[in-house]
């Protein structure tokens, strides 16, 4: 079934030409079902690329999920972003009455920063609040999954000197855990960050369980209970060369950048990598939208904010 977007939006077109199928609002308004209502919070400053990452995972799903894109009130991105965002995007104060069944928050490049430094913390503290009551679950990916551990739980990640960055081995703590059915015992994902939180503090905290991870790069997939927040460290909505574009950007920038581990062919940078992850990736957004939002969801939308759910996959 299709994604619904607005019916302009630039990553249509490339999604397309991947034989993705996207639908516009024009056409889904003749559509006799009740669609999932997903909004993004895209914190990224590369508005399209993240864009046609995450709404390509979304769209290997048999429903048909109306997508709003979202951003902050108080946020500025650049020009180029701000036009974009002024033609695609809908102000947190304008939806804020509104319910969703699924929210996914991005990353953001916020390495180095504090939270209390993060000029919009904030609002970003307030969004959090508000969609424990008016999104069935929560999806946070990267950075916001360590803003949100922090926010929701107390976990406070810490800033290691070298950069995690690569394609790592994962594996499944959980034998028939809802968001890794059908995952092989092991995968791959793409990790690039500097923060790090500790599993045993994770563990320590009765209301989390980490779903998935390996000893290096620690906890990678986590939930709550109830399954109303979905934590992700790592990005397995990666392209095959976004690690190769971050990893020659900071070489440019003249930094002590580090080689992805694992990434390009025998360490060689001159030759393109391949993308080892993507089955794993559309597997777990597909259990994600399914199991915690699709059959726990209320059927009227307007009950989200009663706490309504239908089912409990607690692992």
């Amino acid at each position: 079934m299709p994604i619904t977007v607005q019916d302009a939006l630039p990553a249509i077109m490339e999604l397309r030409q991947e034989n993705v199928f996207v639908m516009p609002k024009s056409r889904a308004r003749t559509q006799e079902i009740r669609p999932m209502r997903l909004a993004i919070l895209n914190l990224m400053p590369n508005k399209v690329e993240t864009e046609v990452q995450f709404i390509r995972l979304l769209a290997n799903t048999p429903l048909q999920v109306n997508v709003d894109l979202l951003r902050l009130d108080t946020h500025r991105s650049s020009a180029n972003s701000e036009q974009h965002l002024d033609m695609f995007y809908q102000y947190f104060s304008d939806v804020k009455d509104n319910n969703y069944d699924a929210l996914i928050v991005t990353g953001a490049p916020l390495a180095h920063l504090e939270y209390d430094e993060v000029g919009y913390w904030s609002e970003l503290q307030a969004f959090f609040d508000w969609a424990e009551h008016h999104v069935t679950s929560t999806l946070f990916s990267c950075w916001a999954a360590h803003a949100g551990l922090f926010h929701h739980h107390g976990l406070k990640r810490q800033l290691q000197k070298n950069k995690l960055c690569g394609v790592f081995e994962h594996q499944c703590y959980f034998d028939h855990a809802a968001l890794t059915r059908g995952f092989d015992d092991r995968f791959l994902v793409p990790h690039s960050r500097y923060g790090h939180i500790d599993i045993a503090a994770i563990n320590a905290c009765k209301e989390l369980v980490v779903v998935a991870g390996s000893p290096k790069v620690g906890a990678y997939l986590l939930k709550n209970q109830s399954g109303s927040q979905v934590y992700i460290t790592g990005h397995p909505e990666y392209d095959a060369d976004t690690l190769k574009k971050e990893y020659l950007r900071d070489c440019d920038k003249g930094a002590d950048a580090p080689m992805p581990e694992n990434y390009f062919p025998h360490g060689d940078p001159a030759q393109e990598p391949s993308k080892t992850w993507q089955s794993h990736a559309f597997l777990l957004f597909s259990n994600w939208l399914n199991y915690y939002v699709y059959q726990t969801t209320p059927y009227d939308i307007n009950l989200v904010s009663q706490d309504v759910r239908t089912n409990n996959y607690a692992e």
